[in-house]
């Protein structure tokens, strides 16, 4: 009975636990659900059994870390896999299905330091300035971007919206974040008066008189994600904009520009949604640099070196490097 309790529903039982006590979202908690599947095929090549649980080691562990490292995945990719593990894994301690993890003292690899890709203003009005047919196809498109950009939704939380989640008095938009997590986003003019014409157009793409989605495919079911990366990217190629943008990108665009225009930190995190402030603090290196290119445009002692107008001066930044050397 032990063996049976303890057998093939453990994976199930550990999603279950993800998606109805955490509230994590069916996406998340697919993808947890793949990463412990991809151990357990490693396990089953060694002749180990990820249903008996205490079979598993760290060596177990180690040797799956080694062989995601020689086949080149990211290590962004590589902590996500280690984050599946150690919650699966810490699940069936507390449940007393395990005496101990296999994880324990083992840490994810160090990540290389990227900063998130944003548009600076001009690009992101022109995005959203661009010409489409006023057809209810062209308004919800406008109307995504605008979610994107203008009140700064993950693409998930825009396309999880139902109709009854606008609210025109209002001027918000209730979204459903990670971990099952509500908030009121506030929109702007723009972005009010876009999706007000979108709703009213909306009926036109209604294939199913009960869906409830707010932003509608072409057969009448909930938007995908697919559909709206080419959507953001239709939107940046009429916009004259050479680079690839994602709906992530507005979203970025979004967080920066906030905080260039003089946002508070804690602000912007509750906007976004952000549940650790350290996660918002990633704009922070944008803003920044903002700062110094304002700085090198305006400040007389930072003009280019090889000016020669600026002989015999030095920038601060030079005057610092050579204090360090004396």
């Amino acid at each position: 009975m032990e063996s049976d309790r303890r057998g093939a529903g453990l994976l199930a039982r550990y999603l279950d636990h993800l998606a109805v006590e955490k509230g994590y979202a069916e996406a998340t908690c697919r993808a947890y659900g793949k990463d412990v599947e991809q151990f357990a095929e490693h396990l089953e090549r060694l002749g180990v059994d990820l249903d008996v649980p205490e079979s598993v080691g760290k060596d177990h562990v180690r040797g799956f870390l080694a062989g995601l490292h020689r086949a080149g995945v990211k290590k962004s990719s590589v902590a996500r896999k280690l984050s599946s593990l150690r919650g699966f894994f810490d699940f069936l301690v507390r449940q007393d299905t395990l005496a101990a993890s296999p994880m324990a003292g083992l840490r994810n690899p160090k990540q290389d330091k990227r900063h998130p890709k944003a548009l600076n203003v001009d690009q992101a009005l022109a995005l959203l300035e661009a010409k489409l047919s006023p057809d209810p196809e062209g308004l919800r498109d406008l109307a995504l971007a605008e979610m994107l950009y203008g009140a700064g939704l993950r693409v998930s939380e825009a396309l999880s919206l139902d109709i009854d989640d606008f609210d025109p008095a209002s001027g918000f938009v209730r979204v459903m974040g990670k971990g099952g997590k509500e908030r009121l986003a506030p929109l702007g003019r723009t972005a009010l008066s876009r999706l007000a014409r979108y709703v009213g157009q909306r009926g036109a793409l209604l294939g199913d008189a009960k869906e409830r989605a707010l932003f509608l495919g072409l057969r009448g079911g909930r938007l995908d994600r697919r559909q709206a990366a080419r959507i953001v990217q239709n939107l940046a190629g009429l916009a004259g904009l050479p680079q690839r943008i994602s709906p992530h990108t507005l979203r970025h665009s979004f967080a920066t520009h906030m905080l260039e225009a003089g946002a508070d930190l804690r602000s912007v995190q509750e906007l976004l949604g952000h549940e650790r402030l350290s996660t918002t603090q990633r704009y922070t290196h944008l803003n920044l640099q903002h700062l110094m290119q304002t700085y090198d445009k305006a400040h007389p002692k930072a003009r280019d070196k090889r000016d020669p107008s600026t002989a015999g001066h030095s920038s601060p930044d030079e005057g610092a490097v050579a204090n360090k050397k004396k």
